[in-house]
């Protein structure tokens, strides 16, 4: 919202375009819904990055080019790709190009500075780092939006509490075969016990465990939605 509204404010000529991004790990029926919810407000695609199987980028293609005929009159148009970091704003290029033209790492921060890419004759894409503003999140749902990297929290066992409380118990079941737990402490602890990750005298490996917990909910592998108002 600060970007929209900055946009607003201070770029009125410019327009916005709202790309919903890993469509592909969420049901179709709540992409469906929020498409229909954001195009009330800006034109927006459902997208899938990735350079071999995509979804969506024939039609981010056709919009460019529709903005490119729209400003005839200028040499070339800028496009920038803005958003919240990790959320596939290089892979969304590299999809466009249909090859890899910028880094990409399932992990917050990889984007450092600006990239300019060619994407065809007076269309360029500008990769962005991440943006972050503060709209009062509270610790958690900073490191829940994937903001801050697992491995630089003093304890990243104080996010996996959350964590559990957002994904049902069957996908933490299918994904790391524990079967119950009393609460977050245990259920870290049967993990560490399952996968070997223990210390000198057999204790759990709670650091390391919770940020490979945590490091799956950023990479879409606990699934989880919010679902569209109605």
């Amino acid at each position: 919202r600060h970007v929209e509204e900055h946009i607003r404010r201070n770029a009125p000529h410019k327009h916005v375009v709202l790309v919903v991004n890993k469509c592909d790990l969420v049901p179709t029926w709540v992409t469906r819904k929020w498409v229909k919810r954001l195009s009330a407000e800006y034109p927006t695609l459902a997208f899938h990055a990735s350079i071999t199987n995509s979804f969506g980028k024939g039609a981010l293609i056709n919009l460019l080019r529709q903005f490119s005929k729209l400003h005839a009159d200028k040499r070339q148009i800028s496009v920038g790709v803005v958003g919240y970091p990790n959320v596939g704003k290089s892979s969304i290029i590299n999809t466009l190009k249909a090859k890899k033209v910028c880094r990409v790492a399932p992990i917050p921060g990889e984007t450092k500075v600006w990239q300019y890419i060619t994407l065809m004759r007076r269309i360029f894409l500008i990769d962005c780092p991440g943006v972050v503003h503060d709209v009062g999140d509270s610790e958690v749902e900073t490191v829940l939006k994937g903001v801050v990297r697992a491995e630089r929290l003093p304890d990243p066992s104080a996010y996996v509490g959350p964590i559990l409380e957002r994904v049902k118990p069957e996908y933490l079941r299918r994904q790391y075969g524990v079967g119950e737990w009393a609460d977050a402490a245990d259920f870290v602890a049967r993990l560490a016990q399952r996968t070997g990750k223990l210390l000198k005298g057999g204790e759990p490996d709670v650091h390391t465990v919770s940020v490979n917990v945590i490091n799956d909910w950023q990479r879409g592998k606990l699934p989880f939605f919010v679902a569209p108002p109605d």
